[in-house]
């Protein structure tokens, strides 16, 4: 198995699993007040949506030449991988709170619970329409992720299967615990997460504009721990600022 095969692999099951959880939170801050029915229900609508966008995204993709895919798919990831990167590094060096589980799952218990009933044809629509919206949102960047990496490598089916596992992991998890999954450590995957979307998209953008990288895919991991150390070092100099003393003013 190649280097990009097992990058893909793990990315895809990463960035899934930071979705999932928030998604998880979501739906068990609804369901655990108002109930399990309509709440499913807005799951599983969800997830047909999404199973509907990826059926038809897919196939229309491969028709695509493989050098132009990687470029505007590279660009799609760079930018998106860029977005995860900065709120990781901002988080790392304190100038953003950490991201809690926790917190959220206990506000969506406290909106679920001031939230009027609005039952129509058997199902409460509170429920449906959060379980729904909150699934929807995050999976569609589950989608875009696995799409991405699997339609520039033409392994789709790679793509698909580390997202599966991480649904399985996360929901199972979920189910067992009966509760958040606080003890995720969400903002260090977020970071490797965003480290490897933007190395993959400066590495399929650069191969989309017609760069010969020395070594193939070797290279990726170059690149990798280029971005890994630069974003390190962006972090020690934050920390480094945010502690530094206020200077003194000089009296007139």
């Amino acid at each position: 198995m190649s280097t990009s095969t097992v990058l893909v692999i793990l990315g895809t099951f990463l960035a899934s699993a930071v979705e999932m959880v928030e998604a998880l939170t979501i739906v068990l801050g609804v369901g655990i007040v108002r109930g399990w029915r309509s709440t499913l229900i807005g799951v599983g609508a969800a997830l047909i949506v999404l199973a509907a966008l990826v059926a038809a995204l897919g196939p229309a993709l491969s028709v695509v030449p493989i050098e132009t895919l990687r470029l505007i798919v590279g660009a799609l990831l760079l930018a998106f991988g860029l977005q995860w990167l900065r709120k990781a590094i901002l988080r790392s060096s304190g100038y953003t709170p950490l991201h809690d589980e926790d917190a959220a799952f206990r506000r969506h218990r406290e909106e679920a619970a001031k939230a009027g009933r609005d039952e129509r044809a058997g199902l409460d629509w509170y429920s449906f329409t959060v379980a729904f919206k909150g699934v929807l949102l995050e999976g569609l960047e589950v989608v875009f992720i696995v799409i991405s990496f699997g339609s520039a490598q033409n392994k789709i089916g790679l793509a698909a299967a580390g997202a599966a596992a991480a649904f399985v992991l996360v929901v199972g998890a979920g189910v067992l615990a009966r509760g958040p999954l606080e003890q995720v450590p969400e903002n260090t995957i977020k970071y490797a997460v965003g480290l490897l979307l933007t190395s993959f998209g400066c590495f399929w953008g650069a191969e989309g504009a017609g760069v010969d990288w020395p070594g193939d895919e070797l290279s990726l991991l170059g690149v990798i721990a280029f971005i890994g150390a630069s974003s390190f070092m962006l972090v020690r100099v934050l920390r480094r600022r945010r502690v530094a003393p206020a200077p003194v003013e000089a009296p007139a």
